[in-house]
């Protein structure tokens, strides 16, 4: 019995440490690995230093959304000074004060990298092309790179509702639907469940980077593995596409009935990346899943994909890897700018 156990032990062993070499390698825990919370969480991992204990050099801990940005900060993330974080920790390079000017209309603009702008300097960035481009409003950047609407929704309830905005604008991405159903992305974060038609808050408060690093190092990869076949093969029979249909659904449906009971419009622009612009023909579940919401709900909703892909066949393209340059956030903002003048969504 004994070498029977030290056998089983023995191949345990075995088998953690294959394990643990495998998914070290950035090859074979990216990919499929990424729609699973584990698979981010060891990615995190591979890349966790002292100087960027999130995942850029200006981000910080928060204790009900995961991260924010760290007020105050000039960065070069992007270029030389092209990242200033004011003392709220949104982008721009001047403070907003919480009270909003006498007959000024106020918009917030809530997002991922997208909104926040990855890639590109702050003036450059489409909230502050449209706060260029609608000089007679305010609007402000709520974006934050690797949101979910789940955090999009945290941040427009703890500090969003606060600057009394006239009209709220969400920058959807498709990608952050599936954030949704995470509690693991850049870093560790909330989680909603639905139980039955209500949100469950779940995961707050979110454990400081120190707590993660240090119980992420005794934790089993053979179960990371496990776990992660378990999240792709909920992918694959479709549990987890209804699941994030749902939650999504009622997370939008709680951003827009704050923002109204709170005397706000609530407005969705969607914005186009990746393969939707390199594809001209290509449907994503994503746009899909806009496209009937929006039906569904009778909603403000600014498609943006035909214009994008209208742009670049008229010979003037715009970046689809990563994150867009100018000329997408231009061409974006141009976009809300004409839908929030022809539908009259601010007093100007």
């Amino acid at each position: 019995m004994l070498s029977i156990a030290l056998y089983a032990l023995a191949l345990a062993l075995f088998c953690e440490a294959t394990t643990r070499v495998m998914l070290a390698s950035e090859s074979l825990s990216g990919g499929a690995a990424l729609r699973s919370s584990a698979g981010w969480r060891l990615a995190w991992l591979r890349r966790q230093t002292a100087e960027r204990p999130i995942y850029h050099s200006f981000d910080q801990y928060h204790p009900t959304r995961g991260w924010t940005s760290r007020p105050g900060v000039v960065a070069d993330t992007f270029g030389p000074g092209s990242v200033h974080i004011n003392s709220a920790g949104l982008r721009g390079k001047s403070d907003v004060p919480i009270a909003k000017e006498p007959d000024r209309p106020r918009v917030l603009v809530f997002g991922d990298s997208f909104t926040f702008g990855d890639e590109v300097r702050d003036e450059e960035a489409y909230p502050a092309v449209l706060g260029e481009l609608l000089p007679e409003a305010e609007v402000i950047n709520f974006g934050v790179h690797g949101y979910g609407h789940d955090q999009m929704l945290l941040l427009l309830r703890e500090e969003g509702l606060r600057y009394e905005p006239d009209l709220v604008v969400l920058g959807f991405v498709r990608d952050d639907m599936e954030r949704n159903l995470l509690d693991f992305r850049d870093f560790a974060k909330p989680k909603f469940e639905l139980v039955g038609d209500q949100l469950s808050l779940r995961n707050v408060p979110v454990p400081p980077p120190g707590q993660v690093l240090a119980k992420s190092r005794w934790r089993p990869r053979l179960l990371d593995l496990l776990v992660i076949v378990r999240d792709n093969y909920r992918w694959k029979v479709g549990l987890s596409k209804r699941r994030m249909n749902a939650l999504t659904t009622v997370l939008l449906d709680e951003m827009v009935e704050d923002s109204v009971t709170e005397g706000a419009l609530f407005m969705f622009a969607y914005l186009p990346h990746s393969e939707e612009l390199t594809f001209p023909d290509l449907e994503t579940p994503g746009h899909v899943f806009f496209e009937n919401y929006c039906a569904e709900r009778a909603a403000f909703c600014l498609d943006l994909l035909p214009s994008f892909r209208e742009q670049i066949a008229a010979g003037n393209p715009i970046k689809a890897a990563g994150h867009w340059h100018g000329r997408g956030h231009r061409l974006a903002a141009e976009g809300i700018k004409e839908y929030i003048r022809d539908r009259d969504l601010l007093d100007l």
